[in-house]
């Protein structure tokens, strides 16, 4: 393979994947990324040789590369692995009745009754809603009225009581709606070590100062020690055991091992006495079904890119989106292979930013009203609504709604010329 299509290579497929290998100097291989004079972008003699560079990795793609479905398992997991993501995600597809512990408020009957563009697994349009208010300068979820999480269901008539859904109280300063994120390649995520994202943050301190990240440090509820934080749209959860116990509780209203207390609705325990069934209402079966489940469960496929799409990649480093949006990550030790040292392109670094005005005003953990995670942008192409409440009707509205430390990233994308914002706009749509 010529150092020209190695190149090209490189930006457009994570090591790994199925091409043949190839050692590329610092200058061409850094944190997955491509590098190139900006002069490049520019010119016409550039323009041509990019579209030589873009064939070439093309053919490249075609003659190496298996290109799989969204919703199936990573490959090369051993067949007690695939038993373990099969059964994990039938479990995660099953209907909860109020038999199993559904309730007596939450906000859906299933996990993929919320997880499912694109397959099982994937995110949606399906908004929650959390609130709070600030008292003298600090936030307040206000617990005591149900909160931050709005429940908006509830199982009906049991003996006595009726459970209805939650409402917003009145008292409520801070409204926030939060959009349901897709779980391909979670397994990846989780297995990169906490110390790698805390490395990372003091890396970008280091060398990007303006624009840098910081991790969220929450309790773990299976040590019950501090952990990075990973998942969420504030980082607020350190792995996907804990993920998958607290999205029973809180979506579901199922308590587990984990979590042993059901959510008071609109903050009144009271109405707990006419609960139908004894706590915790998994042992720990199901919790740990959604985890294998999530955990095996691929990344998304990455596209083949035209050569408008491999212009897009070098506007994307060129305005700084991969000062936040991280192109690669690698994994550390793990106990399946698959996961094991494996690099990845999920185009976040996980840390939480300064988003300013677009932050949510809700804080968990660390995470301060107006910080939020870089959110992850593969599997972008299969997104219909846009940022953490899915405000924005198009990738470019998106963008431009960035503030706080994207700030200037906005204001070098909003005076890209024409062409070189269709690009970047190309990539973006097919990641």
């Amino acid at each position: 393979m010529s150092r020209t299509a190695a190149a090209a290579l490189c930006d457009l497929t994570p090591r790994g994947a199925g091409v043949v290998a190839v050692s590329f100097t610092r200058r061409a291989w850094w944190h997955g990324r491509c590098l190139f004079p900006r002069a490049e972008v520019d010119d016409m003699t550039a323009r041509r040789r990019m579209r030589r560079r873009c064939a070439a990795a093309a053919m490249v793609l075609l003659a190496g590369t298996a290109w799989a479905d969204f919703g199936g398992p990573l490959g090369g997991l051993t067949a007690a692995e695939r038993a373990r993501f099969t059964a994990g995600r039938q479990t995660f597809k099953e209907v909860e009745g109020v038999a199993d512990g559904l309730g007596p408020v939450f906000n859906a009957d299933s996990c993929a009754a919320c997880h499912n563009v694109g397959a099982t697994g994937g995110g949606s349009e399906r908004v929650e809603t959390r609130f709070g208010r600030t008292v003298s300068g600090a936030f307040d979820p206000m617990t005591s009225q149900g909160g931050s999480l709005i429940q908006a269901q509830g199982i009906g008539a049991q003996g006595v009581c009726t459970f209805v859904g939650e409402q917003v109280p009145a008292e409520a300063t801070i409204r926030a709606r939060r959009r349901t994120t897709p779980l391909f390649g979670l397994g990846l995520v989780d297995s990169v070590p906490g110390v790698a994202l805390v490395a990372l943050a003091a890396h970008e301190a280091r060398s990007q100062p303006a624009t840098a990240g910081r991790p969220n440090l929450v309790t773990d509820v299976v040590t019950g020690r501090q952990a990075v934080g990973k998942f969420g749209w504030k980082s607020q959860v350190p792995n996907l055991l804990h993920f998958s116990a607290d999205a029973y509780v809180n979506e579901m209203g199922i308590t587990s091992p984990f979590f042993q207390n059901e959510n008071c609705p609109q903050g009144d325990c009271s109405l707990l006495a006419c609960d139908p069934v004894a706590d915790p209402e998994d042992d720990g079966t199901d919790v740990r079904r959604f985890n294998h489940f999530m955990r095996l469960l691929a990344p998304p496929p990455r596209p083949r890119l035209d050569c408008a799409g491999f212009g897009g990649s070098l506007v994307f480093e060129r305005i700084g989106c991969a000062s936040c949006h991280v192109r690669t990550l690698v994994t550390g030790p793990s106990p399946v292979e698959a996961l094991r040292f494996r690099a990845f392109q999920p185009f976040s670094d996980f840390l939480l930013h300064d988003m300013g005005s677009l932050g949510d005003g809700i804080e968990q953990g660390r995470a301060r009203g107006n910080e939020m995670r870089t959110a992850p942008l593969w599997g972008l192409r299969l997104v219909t609504a846009f940022l953490h409440d899915g405000r924005a009707a198009t990738i470019a509205d998106a963008i431009l709604a960035h503030d706080g430390q994207a700030r200037a990233a906005r204001d070098r994308f909003a005076a890209l010329p024409v062409e070189a914002r269709a690009r970047l706009l190309r990539f973006l749509g097919s990641l």
